[in-house]
């Protein structure tokens, strides 16, 4: 029993710390916007600099796992999924930040739980309960609580703009969450994020490529820092820590825990961006945790990843 609860609670200390990870990722890119650098630049140096980890994890995965059985039309719909999940979902957002502030943006990206529970009520044919009729009420009455206290703040270049890219980004990641089902029992967690995130790399250099040539250098150097710090401390450390955690405290589990992210976003959005926080944003922000949590609690068997952008 010991050992089942120290399980337990390092399975949830890794979710505690990937949820912090994720949570700075607005921030950093706040930060990073400060300088001349354009969303794709950005997304491309982030990607980059993750790519050589997630390529050697994966060569060692393969060394120590059997080998993946994969059909060549498989291998293709994982190559979908990790650029619909790892290019769109995180360009969309990276271009929503252009607009919004990061707490705003980590409100507005929590709506994803509610797209992943409808997808699987429409696709799929899964009940939906009252219990999450209600977590869906409460979530969406948060998020329209803090956009509209945010509609008049002049911090915001463009709200209407800014919601619609991370609104998109919270959809598109719905979609790879709910496609990426079969394929993680198929390939595991590890090698299906290596995976994915190898795939997501192509399309975001080659973007890059057709926008601006992809001329990476002669950024200031902090931006290339930061850059590093998106590629390790937001991408690489934080998957594996996500993953290592719903291995040991179940999906359901992790999603509840994860949903901490929004209040560490805005305790590091005041504190390093010095944004304003209204008293409709921690009011909207309480309301779709709320919602979250209830949908995480009743996803223990149908499971709703925690967001991992």
């Amino acid at each position: 029993m010991n050992s089942l609860r120290n399980r337990y609670w390092i399975g949830a200390f890794l979710v505690f710390l990937a949820a912090f990870c994720f949570a700075t990722k607005g921030i950093l890119i706040k930060l990073a916007y400060q300088y001349p650098i354009d969303s794709i630049s950005l997304l491309t140096l982030r990607m980059l600099f993750a790519l050589p980890f997630y390529v050697i994890i994966a060569l060692r995965l393969t060394q120590k796992l059997a080998p993946v059985q994969l059909t060549t039309r498989q291998w293709m719909s994982l190559a979908v999924f990790g650029i619909t999940g790892y290019y769109l979902a995180s360009f969309f957002n990276f271009l929503g930040l252009v607009y919004i502030t990061a707490s705003l943006e980590r409100i507005l990206l929590f709506v994803y739980p509610t797209f992943v529970l409808l997808m699987n009520a429409v696709g799929f044919g899964r009940r939906v309960t009252r219990l999450q009729v209600m977590a869906l009420l409460l979530t969406y009455a948060g998020i329209l609580l803090a956009f509209w206290g945010n509609i008049e703040n002049s911090v915001q270049k463009n709200v209407l703009l800014g919601a619609f890219w991370v609104i998109l980004s919270g959809l598109v990641y719905a979609v790879y969450l709910v496609g990426s089902d079969r394929m993680i029992a198929l390939v595991g967690s590890q090698r299906y994020t290596c995976y994915a995130m190898i795939a997501a790399t192509v399309p975001t250099v080659l973007h890059c490529a057709i926008q601006n040539g992809l001329q990476l250098g002669g950024f200031p150097m902090p931006v290339y820092a930061l850059g590093l710090g998106m590629g390790i401390f937001v991408t690489v450390i934080p998957t594996f820590m996500i993953a290592e955690g719903i291995k040991r405290v179940g999906s359901g589990n992790a999603s509840i825990i994860a949903s901490i992210g929004p209040i560490f976003t805005i305790i590091l959005s005041t504190t390093i961006l010095h944004e304003t926080i209204s008293i409709e944003q921690i009011t909207g922000t309480l309301l779709v945790l709320a919602g979250v949590f209830l949908i995480g609690w009743r996803g223990k068997k149908q499971a709703i990843l925690p967001l991992n952008d």
